[in-house]
């Protein structure tokens, strides 16, 4: 039977090996999730500045128009007025795109019209659309681009800027939650050995509420 000083001995040991088992696990998912989120980050810091400064920053937006002709063939396979919000058919959309600088391709049209049919482009820092004329298959397009830092900003908001980046925003959050909350954890076992970590915490916490209850209305 074990004396109760070897006991007493294997406990803090015991202690240790779990201590420095979650340590290398915290620090592990921490500067995996700091890597991750890394780029992410600084796009979504820098952006939050420039749109918290948009009314300060200036944006002269610029404007394209083109024009192109369907060809006759491609025209009568025009879907009928009634049919809705489809896509332009394949082949349209393939030649509407050689003709004018702008891809109809996977987009809804609005076929209400009976005189023509218009494609809605919109894209992060632009504004675009296409049209058809039914009767002489004309091809308009229009683009207009509000520069790099609108592009930024619309990255920020995810504003027109599909699936792909959709699901990059979820993941980037995802890595970011994962870095705080291991950063949270490596704060309180690192916080005996450093007295100013839950004041700056609490700090960290208390300002945003104080700002939001007493200075914005």
């Amino acid at each position: 039977m074990p004396a109760a000083g070897a006991t007493q001995r294997r406990q803090p040991r015991k202690s240790r090996k779990a201590r420095s088992f979650w340590l290398k696990q915290l620090h592990a998912w921490h500067w995996m999730s700091a890597a991750i989120s890394l780029a992410g980050m600084l796009l979504f810091a820098i952006t939050g500045i420039t749109l918290n400064h948009a009314s300060s920053i200036s944006a002269r937006p610029v404007g394209a128009e083109s024009r192109g002709v369907l060809s006759a063939s491609l025209l009568a396979n025009l879907p009928a007025p009634n049919d809705g919000h489809a896509e332009l058919p394949a082949d349209v959309a393939k030649a509407v795109a050689a003709a004018v600088p702008v891809d109809p391709a996977g987009r809804a049209a609005d076929w209400t019209d009976e005189e023509e049919v218009y494609v809605a482009l919109p894209g992060p820092g632009r504004d675009a659309w296409v049209s058809i004329d039914r009767a002489s298959g004309e091809i308009t397009a229009e683009t207009t681009s509000r520069g790099w830092i609108s592009y930024l900003n619309d990255l920020h908001k995810g504003r027109n800027t599909g699936a792909a980046w959709f699901w990059f925003i979820d993941l980037f959050a995802a890595a970011c939650v994962i870095f705080t909350l291991t950063g949270l954890f490596l704060l309180q076992l690192h916080a005996r050995h450093r007295p100013s970590t839950w004041p700056l915490v609490g700090f960290s916490l208390v300002l945003p509420v104080v700002l939001a209850l007493f200075f914005i209305h």
